[in-house]
């Protein structure tokens, strides 16, 4: 069973995880996992922090010679910024004020969780429910993912919508997608749409506000027959959908055409069934999974991610030692994360695709599960 643990502060020293079950033989492509890092940092909308940070990965256990060896993954990245918070953010230094934070921000963890944990300082909070933890779990699922293209299956994500702008149609067989997609500001492979975006994240700017958006995932060439209707956990949808909902600020997951089908009539949303040298949809409104389980056509994953609750102005709030009427904290922020989460969303589904081909195929080294697959392939066109 593939599974990983992941460790670390915003502001602290480092952020860690510990991979179990990734399968050996792996040649690991550094530079593939370090651009995916660069690309969170990337977009436009970030804030200063990115300035700061140069993220790259680590690895301390598992890999040798840049080939997994079956046993755990540690993987690690550094915190530069770690440099100037030394005397607040060390795990051994003597207790301080200093940046103190006691005005929770709306639509945080923040009041929450100096609630549940019973802390004095809401930094303790903040500090762990940080975005910036997305850094090592787009180190994790661009491992993962490097797997699943060694084992055929390709991945993109890009940001469908900012604000109220919009994309449309998307030709995933378009070559150049992954280049239009990098080379944009937004990561928006519509040059066009991508300029009205830009233009949104400037007017909530301007006005010390911040802005959401949606992102997709595709994931093509996946094999029919991943995950299961026999049990409900072991739903793929469920489990991607678990998976998106766990990155800050997702509030909505949406499985191919799943918010427009819920007002379409029955005969405008399942996707008919054809035989052409295998079975075959002639749509794919189901984004790719039909009663919990792959279909074999391309899987398509969308995450709706709320504005970013630190805004420059602040917002109306409480202060948790005084209890007096107050604006909520801020120290500095994106404006839009649209961008990054793009990248994040790949990053989890990755993940949970890898996890649902070894809980199909097993085997303890990629070439084992590579025999498997292309054993499977055969059996599936005598059906």
């Amino acid at each position: 069973m593939l599974r990983f643990l992941d460790a670390g502060e915003s502001h602290g020293k480092e952020l860690v995880a510990i991979i179990d079950g990734f399968p050996a033989g792996l040649k690991i492509d550094l530079d593939f996992i370090n651009k995916n890092l660069l690309l969170r940092q990337s977009g436009y909308g970030r804030g200063g922090r990115q300035k700061i940070e140069k993220d790259t990965v680590e690895f301390v256990s598992g890999v040798r010679f840049l080939e997994t060896i079956g046993s755990p993954i540690t993987m690690v990245i550094r915190n530069k910024d770690f440099q100037n918070w030394l005397s607040v953010m060390t795990y051994d230094a003597k207790l301080t004020d200093e940046k103190a934070v006691t005005s929770p921000r709306p639509g945080h963890a923040d009041l929450n969780g100096y609630i549940k944990y019973d802390r004095s300082d809401i930094r303790d909070v903040l500090e762990r429910s940080s975005a910036r933890e997305t850094a090592i779990r787009v180190a994790v699922g661009s491992l993962c993912e490097y797997a699943l293209l060694k084992l055929g299956v390709q991945m993109v994500s890009f940001v469908k919508a900012v604000g109220k702008v919009s994309l449309n149609d998307v030709d995933y067989d378009n070559p150049a997608l992954i280049e239009n997609i990098e080379k944009s500001p937004v990561f928006c492979p519509d040059e066009k749409t991508g300029d009205l975006m830009i233009a949104q994240i400037e007017q909530a700017k301007k006005q010390q506000d911040t802005i959401g958006g949606v992102v997709e995932v595709v994931a093509k060439n996946v094999v029919c027959g991943l995950g299961s209707y026999v049990q409900w956990n072991r739903r793929l949808d469920a489990k991607l959908a678990y998976a998106l909902m766990s990155i800050q600020a997702v509030k909505g997951v949406e499985i191919g055409e799943g918010f427009r089908n819920a007002s379409r009539l029955g005969s405008q949303v399942h996707d008919e069934i054809v035989y052409e040298d295998g079975y075959r949809r002639k749509t794919n409104r189901a984004g790719g999974i039909e009663g919990g389980i792959s279909n074999s056509e391309p899987i398509i994953v969308r995450a709706y991610m709320k504005p970013i609750p630190t805004l420059i102005k602040g917002l109306d709030s409480v202060d948790v030692k005084t209890k007096k009427a107050t604006k909520s904290a801020f120290e500095r922020s994106d404006v839009c994360a649209v961008p990054a989460l793009s990248v994040v969303a790949k990053s989890v589904v990755a993940f949970e695709l890898l996890k649902a081909y070894i809980d199909k195929f097993g085997g303890d080294t990629l070439s084992e599960m590579a025999l498997r697959i292309r054993e499977y392939k055969e059996y599936l066109k005598t059906k």
